[in-house]
C-alpha cells in the first residue's frame, strides 16, 4: 500500500503539483509526501507556475486594481488631513499668495504692463481676487487674452474663461489660435487653453516688482 502512495504522490508531482496539492489530493500526510517526492525535479515551467509567477491574468489585473485602489485611498487620506491645516485666511494672506503667484507665473520684463497667464481655472480666480481687492484695480481696466489649439472651439473657451475671471468679452483682445499641427485628433489636456489676465498699468508693474523685492530682503534671500 506505502508503495503505491508512494508511486502516486511521486507521479503527481513530476506532473508539477505542489506538495499540499497533492496532498490535498491524495489525503496523505504532508510528511510523508515530502520525503517520497524529495528527488523528483521540475522543469523551469513547473517552478514557475508553483511560485506564483504563472497566475492568469485576471488574477494577477484583480490584484493591480485592488493595489490601486487602497493607493487612491491613501493619496486622498493625506490630501484630505491636510487641507485642514489651511484655515481662515486674511486679506495680508491674499496678498502675499498673490505677489507670490505673479512672482512664479506674472510678466516682469513687459513694460508698463501687468500679466498673469496660466491654465488653471483656480489661480486665476485667486490672481482676480488679488488685483481687485488687494490692488483695488477698476473693472474696466481688466483685459482677457486667451492662447488655444487651432483645433478648439475659440468661442467656448471664451465663455469659460470670462465665467471664471468675471471679466466681460467686450474687454477680452481676439484669442489667439497658435497653428499646431501635432495636437489635430489628439487628446488635448488644456480644452480651454491658457488665459492672461493683463491691466495697462505701469506703476501697478512697480510695486508687484518692489513687493516681491521686499520679500526676497526679509527672507534674506
Amino acid at each position: 500500500m506505502k508503495l503505491q502512495e508512494k508511486e502516486l504522490s511521486k507521479k503527481l508531482r513530476g506532473d508539477g503539483f505542489s506538495i499540499n496539492e497533492i496532498c490535498k489530493r491524495t489525503g496523505f500526510s504532508k510528511g510523508s509526501v515530502s520525503l517520497w517526492v524529495r528527488d523528483i525535479k521540475l522543469t523551469d515551467e513547473q517552478r514557475m507556475a508553483l511560485s506564483g509567477k504563472g497566475i492568469k491574468k485576471e488574477v494577477i489585473e484583480s490584484r493591480r486594481i485592488t493595489r490601486l485602489k487602497r493607493e487612491s485611498e491613501k493619496r486622498f487620506f493625506i490630501s484630505n488631513n491636510s487641507e485642514k491645516d489651511i484655515n481662515e485666511l486674511s486679506k495680508k494672506d491674499l496678498f502675499i499668495s498673490g505677489i507670490v503667484f505673479y512672482w512664479a507665473e506674472g510678466a516682469k520684463r513687459t513694460k508698463g504692463v501687468v500679466s498673469f497667464s496660466n491654465s488653471d481655472p483656480q489661480a486665476i480666480k485667486l490672481m482676480m481676487r488679488f488685483f481687485r481687492e488687494s490692488c483695488d484695480i477698476p473693472e474696466n481696466k481688466f483685459r482677457g487674452y486667451i492662447h488655444i489649439h487651432p483645433h478648439l472651439d475659440p468661442k467656448v473657451a471664451e465663455e469659460y474663461w470670462s465665467d471664471i475671471s468675471n471679466i466681460p468679452l467686450t474687454q477680452f483682445y481676439k484669442t489667439y489660435r497658435k497653428p499646431n499641427k501635432s495636437s489635430l485628433n489628439k487628446k488635448d489636456s488644456l480644452p480651454y487653453g491658457t488665459f492672461d489676465i493683463i491691466i495697462c498699468n505701469t506703476e501697478l508693474l512697480l510695486k508687484i516688482k518692489g513687493w516681491i523685492k521686499g520679500m526676497c530682503n526679509n527672507f534674506g534671500i
